[in-house]
């Protein structure tokens, strides 16, 4: 099992330890380094800077939002990336949810999920190998646009840019159950988000299906230190937030995950308070146990005990939301 570090997204500025945590990973032996983007910074600028300081570390967007990009810019973003870190880039893609595709980014979120994403994907994919000029006749990405209020000059174009690699790997976010069976067949690899290694079965019917070098890649918050209570404040907090308010109270895929996942009743009380402006109620409703059991949160015996259940599982790269190089170097000389 690789070991990932993920920086997710800016608050309300830059955090200056990222630069810091990224080049330390490379140094401790990390294979990845990952960043994402909600609705402020972005996911590909922050990973150009990293790549430009290190030498060895692959990099990853865990996740780049669909609704921001078509298809095609998505792709030019890509191979320029993959071409100045020389080879070292990852795509990871993620359809988020109706609240922000419509809400920020102004364009209906698709009728048909799966469509729209593997529709994305296709197009990518067919710049990334350059074969031949983009075509396709899709219910969302059409190329050439066909449609009524468009001009009827548009031509397939292929990139001008050779790209570095045709195989560049590409994963998605995915949660339901379908939309995760499907990555299991157009894409490279999969990011879950919430992943507990006691509770595979939930994925079982979705993974049954796996192809050779498939990744799978779930991130999770590590923090080595005294008090697990205290620990896990961080992780309820981005519970809360992503149960509570990532999403209408009808259609909040997060929620729908968290209650597949046996904290159904959970979930909804969590929404409850959230969406009644009751946030600090709803991060306290957050349960121990489902904080506790994705991520590695304790003093290092506790961590390592807990690691070997990552291990044995079909987990192929562990993403890490770890807060300080401590932290980084002792899930190293764990997972050595």
């Amino acid at each position: 099992m690789r070991l990932g570090l993920a920086l997710g997204y800016w608050g309300r500025g830059p955090n200056p330890a990222h630069l810091d945590l990224a080049t330390e990973a490379e140094r401790l032996g990390y294979d990845s380094v990952w960043t994402a983007e909600a609705w402020g910074s972005d996911a590909f600028t922050p990973l150009t800077w990293i790549a430009a300081h290190t030498t060895r570390i692959r990099l990853g967007t865990a996740i780049a939002q669909m609704a921001a990009r078509t298809p095609t810019a998505t792709a030019m973003h890509a191979l320029t990336l993959d071409h100045l870190s020389g080879g070292r880039m990852m795509l990871g893609l993620g359809l988020s949810g109706p609240q922000v595709v419509e809400g920020w980014y102004g364009r209906p979120f698709p009728a048909s999920p799966l469509t729209a994403t593997r529709e994305y994907v296709d197009v990518i994919r067919q710049v990334l190998r350059r074969e031949a000029p983009v075509a396709l006749d899709g219910r969302f990405h059409t190329h050439p646009y066909r449609g009524a209020d468009g001009t009827g000059l548009g031509k397939p174009l292929r990139p001008i840019t050779h790209p570095l690699r045709a195989d560049l790997p590409l994963l998605l976010g995915a949660e339901g159950p379908k939309n995760i069976a499907q990555t299991t067949r157009i894409a490279d690899g999969w990011l879950p988000l919430y992943w507990s290694p006691t509770r595979t079965d939930v994925y079982r019917a979705s993974l049954a299906e796996l192809p050779e070098g498939f990744m799978i890649a779930p991130m999770a918050r590590a923090h080595v230190c005294d008090d697990v209570a205290e620990g896990l404040l961080p992780v309820k907090a981005m519970l809360g937030f992503y149960i509570g308010g990532m999403g209408h109270a009808a259609r909040n895929f997060h929620a729908d995950l968290m209650a597949r996942m046996g904290y159904e009743e959970e979930a909804h009380r969590i929404q409850e308070l959230f969406l009644a402006g009751r946030k600090q109620e709803a991060v306290l409703a957050v349960p121990d146990a489902f904080a506790d059991e994705i991520s590695l949160i304790g003093p290092r015996e506790r961590i390592a005990e807990r690691l070997e259940l990552w291990r044995k599982g079909p987990v192929t790269d562990l993403l890490l939301t770890a807060p300080d190089p401590h932290t980084l170097r002792v899930l190293a000389e764990l997972n050595a």
